[in-house]
């Protein structure tokens, strides 16, 4: 036991990372962008996600009133960036990778604290750190490359429907590229605790 304290705190680690994977997934705001028609888009920002982009209108609601409107993308749009590609497929093989190495860190965590001393121990750790590793660099590449685009201001060829403008005023990061940031650093973090596991030099004396 004293000798897994760091794989101890690689499962708590990689529990947050994982979460923050799945929450980044689902947030909306990767991008957001200042559009300056606000004939349709009422507040003059749109929301660009990996999965819909959504804004707010009042010109189908009563004065006063707002309301949000979403656009999902589609399978096979094409006019759909290859990086919000990229994010769809990366993250969803993150969240499974970081859920099987969470799962194999918990069985060997199990078997060091019930005292079943085994070469396997070593084999459930170096396989849950690899999956932990590789579970961030698929939450880094979408991070970096949708980063990249809000940086130089890369535009997106939305169709008609969409009401949205193929190119914004300007553009930001929005909150899932920070929380994909902290669970990339964490799921590495884990990854590299779990790595890290030397099981201990157990000595046979007899004692006359």
């Amino acid at each position: 036991v004293s000798s897994s304290h760091l794989q101890l705190a690689a499962f708590p680690l990689g529990t947050v990372g994982w979460i923050l994977c799945t929450i980044s997934m689902g947030l909306v705001d990767w991008r957001v962008w200042h559009v300056d028609n606000t004939t349709v888009i009422s507040s003059g920002v749109a929301w660009v996600g990996i999965w819909k982009v959504c804004f707010i209108s009042y010109l189908y609601v009563s004065p006063g009133y707002e309301e949000q409107f979403c656009h999902k993308f589609k399978a096979f749009d094409s006019f759909v960036p290859r990086e919000i590609y990229a994010a769809q497929g990366l993250l969803l093989v993150a969240m499974i990778l970081g859920l099987v190495a969470l799962t194999v860190t918990v069985f060997a965590l199990r078997n060091i604290y019930m005292g079943i001393a085994d070469k396997t121990i070593v084999r459930f750790f170096l396989v849950g750190g690899f999956f932990f590793i590789f579970s961030g660099l698929c939450v880094l590449i979408p991070v970096s490359w949708n980063f990249y685009s809000v940086a130089h201001n890369e535009s997106i060829a939305f169709p008609p429907s969409y009401h949205m403008p193929s190119s914004p005023v300007s553009q930001e990061v929005g909150a899932a590229i920070p929380v994909g940031i902290i669970a990339v650093i964490l799921l590495l973090l884990s990854g590299t605790f779990s790595l890290s596991y030397i099981p201990p030099v157990i000595s046979n004396t007899i004692t006359q």
